[in-house]
C-alpha cells in the first residue's frame, strides 16, 4: 500500500492545476516549483517566512501611498454612510464605560460579573420603567392641557398689551407657527415627520439599550482586545493611561446623571411652589436638557421662564432668578464636587469642547464632548508634552 504523497513534495499541489506538465511556464514556473519542493519540509510544509520587502523601493513607496489614499477615501465614505449607526454604537459604548464603575464595584465585592451586570441593568430598567409609568400619564395629561390652551395663547399673542403679544410683535412668533402648521403649511407632513421621529427615537433607544447591555457584559474582553492592538513594548503604559481614561468617562457619566436628577427635582419643587402649569412636563424637560453640558440648562431655564411669564410677570422674573442662581450653584458647587473629582477640564476647554461636539454630532456630540476633552488633555500631559520637552 503506497502512502499519500506530501502535497508540496513536488512543489505542485495534487489538487491544483492538474494534469501537471513539464513545460509549464517555459522553465520559470518549473524552476520555482523545484525550489518550492526544496524549501518544503515536514516541519514547515509551506516553507519558511521569506525576506521582508524593500520598503525603500520607489515602487513600494508609490503603491503604499496610493493604497493609503484609496483606503482613507473608502473609510471616510463608509463612516459617512454609516454615521447614524456609528453614533448609536459609540453612545452605547460610552454608556457601557460609564456603567462599568458600578459593575466593577460589585465584582470587587465577590459578585460574578454576569450577576453584577444583571443587577445593574435590573435596577436601571426598573427605575426607568417606574419613572415612565409614573410620568407618562402626567405628561400626556399636561401635554393635552397645553394643546387645549394654545388658542388662548394665540389670543394673547394678538393682544399687544400682554407679554406674549409684545414678544410676538418683536419676534413674529405667530407668523412662524402659522407658516409651519397653518393652511398649506404642511400640518399633515409635520405630523408624519413627528411620528417618524418618535418611531426612530424609540427604535434607536431599544437598540441603544441592547448594545449597552452587550458592551457592559463583554467589556473586559473588549478592553483586552483594544490593548492588544498596542505594541508590546508600549502596552503597560497604554493600560495605565487607558484605564484612567475609562475611569474618567465612568465618573463623568454617573456624575452627570446625578446632577441632572438634582436639576429636575429642584425644578419640580419650584414649579409646584409657584403654581406654574405643566410642572411634571417641564421638570422632565429640565432634567433631560441638563444632561447636555453648559447650554442644556440655559435652554431649559429659558423654556420654563417663558411658561412662567404666562402666569404673571413677577412669577416669570422670579423663575429667571431661580434658574440663574441654580446655574451658579450647579457650575460652582455641584459639578466640581460630583463630576470635577473624576474629570478635571478647564472652563474654557469645556465650553469650546461642547460647542465643537454639538456642531459635529449634535446633542450626542455635546454630551460626550467633556470626557473626550478630558481624555485628550490626559494624553497631551502624559505623552505629547513630555515628548516636546525632550525634543
Amino acid at each position: 500500500m503506497t502512502s499519500t504523497p506530501d502535497p508540496a513534495a513536488e512543489g505542485h499541489h495534487p489538487l491544483v492545476g492538474q494534469p501537471h506538465r513539464e513545460d509549464e511556464g517555459e522553465g520559470t514556473v518549473a524552476e520555482a516549483e523545484a525550489k518550492a519542493a526544496e524549501i518544503s519540509s515536514p516541519e514547515r510544509p509551506l516553507g519558511r517566512l521569506g525576506k521582508r520587502l524593500n520598503r525603500r523601493s520607489p515602487f513600494f513607496i508609490g503603491m503604499t501611498g496610493a493604497a493609503g489614499i484609496a483606503v482613507t477615501y473608502g473609510v471616510i465614505g463608509l463612516l459617512a454612510g454609516a454615521r447614524e449607526v456609528l453614533i448609536v454604537v459609540g453612545l452605547a459604548l460610552f454608556l457601557a464605560i460609564g456603567l462599568e464603575p458600578v459593575v466593577s464595584w460589585l465584582v470587587n465585592r465577590r459578585f460574578p460579573r454576569w450577576l453584577a451586570v444583571t443587577a445593574v441593568f435590573a435596577v436601571a430598567l426598573t427605575a426607568l420603567g417606574g419613572f415612565l409609568a409614573a410620568a407618562i400619564p402626567v405628561v400626556v395629561e399636561q401635554a393635552a392641557a397645553l394643546l387645549a390652551a394654545l388658542p388662548d395663547y394665540a389670543r394673547q399673542a394678538q393682544d399687544h398689551s400682554t407679554f406674549l403679544g409684545r414678544l410676538d410683535e418683536r419676534f413674529h412668533l405667530r407668523e412662524s407657527v402659522e407658516a409651519s402648521f397653518g393652511p398649506g403649511g404642511g400640518l399633515t407632513d409635520g405630523v408624519l415627520v413627528a411620528g417618524k421621529a418618535v418611531l426612530d427615537v424609540v427604535t434607536d433607544g431599544l437598540v441603544l439599550i441592547v448594545l449597552t447591555i452587550y458592551f457592559v457584559a463583554d467589556l473586559p474582553r473588549i478592553r483586552s482586545a483594544m490593548y492588544r492592538l498596542v505594541p508590546h513594548s508600549r502596552r503597560p503604559r497604554a493600560i495605565l493611561i487607558g484605564d484612567d481614561i475609562f475611569a474618567k468617562v465612568g465618573g463623568y457619566v454617573l456624575g452627570n446623571l446625578a446632577v441632572s436628577v438634582i436639576a429636575g427635582v429642584l425644578a419640580l419643587v419650584w414649579l409646584l411652589a409657584t403654581g406654574i402649569p405643566y410642572a411634571a412636563l417641564l421638570a422632565i424637560t429640565v432634567a433631560v436638557l441638563d444632561l447636555v453640558p453648559v447650554i442644556g440648562s440655559v435652554i431649559a431655564g429659558l423654556l420654563v421662564s417663558l411658561v412662567a411669564f404666562t402666569v404673571s410677570l413677577p412669577v416669570g422674573i422670579a423663575t429667571v432668578a431661580f434658574f440663574v442662581v441654580y446655574q451658579v450653584v450647579e457650575d460652582y458647587v455641584l459639578v466640581p464636587r460630583i463630576i470635577g473629582i473624576a474629570v478635571k477640564v478647564p472652563a474654557l476647554v469645556t465650553v469650546v469642547a461642547v460647542l465643537l461636539g454639538g456642531a459635529l454630532l449634535g446633542v450626542v456630540g455635546a454630551l460626550v464632548a467633556i470626557p473626550v476633552a478630558a481624555a485628550l488633555l490626559l494624553l497631551a500631559e502624559e505623552v505629547l508634552y513630555p515628548r516636546l520637552d525632550q525634543a
